[in-house]
């Protein structure tokens, strides 16, 4: 038990790590896909606005990842920690995988899925209902951040172009775009900490704002040092982004992210801004998406939390055998 809970806490530390690296792109790829920021600025802002997110509101999510899927708080303090553990390495585990993949998967469901694995495996009471909850805001996620992009773009095509001068055009858009990024960093700070340290806090190990404080550190390292990969394929694989797509598609992200993150659903932020930048894509067309890239996506999201949960199942079912024997 000694080594035990300083392993835990350096996984989820790892945990939260990969979740920078995978997840920054949600915030500013769509802004340095349309060239209004540079890489290494867009870097910065990242880091700054979404630890701000992570330790103001992070905690909301952080309760029903570490609490509501499975009671950690009421298990024995050992078995909580196997559990914190096994679901963190699992979900970490495959949020490297995808990130090497350059595949903007999502670490809601990489870690909701190991939870789930690691309590079927110890028999735990499973809290179906919130699990179905959160599946059907899953669902709702891309197509409601699709819907507000396109309505987003068709609105602010026609006001901004008719309101401001075209010689000022270029720098509001810059500034909307680059303000409407920092919001979408901020959101995701607070659903998506609870993905690093929601177990930890589960389980007892540490008070929800030292775990939140820690998650979020472990956040921006993912950010400066591995984020830039998946930011490119957001930010120009997906479609080519005008700088009026690319602000519609991060204001529909964010106030999609927002709403859930207070409510306290996991959701993903990659479902969100996905949904969205195709949402404004299909004002031109559909011709413009580039619908290989998005079908590899979906594939990805369908199974990422299948394959955590299995992970999950079998590492924690294999290390109670170990210990039994």
């Amino acid at each position: 038990m000694s080594i035990l809970i300083p392993l835990t806490i350096l996984t989820c530390i790892i945990v939260g790590w990969s979740i920078g690296a995978n997840d920054a792109a949600n915030s500013f790829g769509t802004a340095v896909g349309s060239r209004v920021i540079t890489l290494k600025r867009a870097i910065i802002l990242i880091a700054i606005f979404g630890f701000l997110g992570a330790f103001l509101q992070g905690s909301n999510v952080a309760k029903t990842v570490g609490k509501g899927i499975v009671p950690l708080n009421e298990l024995d303090k050992e078995i909580a920690t196997y559990v914190a553990l096994v679901a963190s390495i699992a979900a970490c585990g495959w949020v490297v995988i995808a990130t090497y993949w350059k595949m903007p998967i999502s670490t809601s469901h990489s870690i909701v899925g190991a939870v789930a694995g690691a309590g079927l495996a110890i028999n735990a009471p499973i809290n179906w209902k919130i699990l179905t909850d959160i599946f059907v805001c899953w669902l709702l996620t891309p197509v409601g951040a699709a819907i507000l992009g396109y309505l987003f773009y068709r609105l602010f095509k026609n006001i901004l172009y008719r309101l401001i001068p075209r010689k000022y055009l270029n720098g509001v858009l810059a500034a909307l775009i680059i303000a409407s990024s920092c919001y979408v960093a901020f959101s995701w700070g607070a659903n998506d900490v609870a993905n690093a340290t929601g177990v930890v806090m589960g389980a007892g190990i540490f008070s929800p704002n030292i775990s939140i404080a820690i998650g979020g550190i472990a956040i921006v390292l993912g950010i400066v040092t591995w984020g830039y990969r998946v930011i490119e394929t957001v930010g120009s694989e997906i479609t080519n982004l005008l700088p009026i797509m690319a602000f519609s598609a991060q204001l529909a992200s964010a106030i999609n992210i927002h709403i859930y993150s207070i409510i306290g659903i996991p959701v993903s932020t990659s479902h969100s801004i996905v949904g969205a930048i195709f949402g404004v894509g299909l004002v031109r067309g559909i011709a413009v998406v580039n619908t290989r890239i998005m079908k590899d996506i979906v594939i990805c999201w369908l199974t990422t939390p299948f394959i955590s949960g299995v992970i999950s199942f079998i590492l924690l079912k294999g290390i109670l055998f170990f210990i039994k024997t």
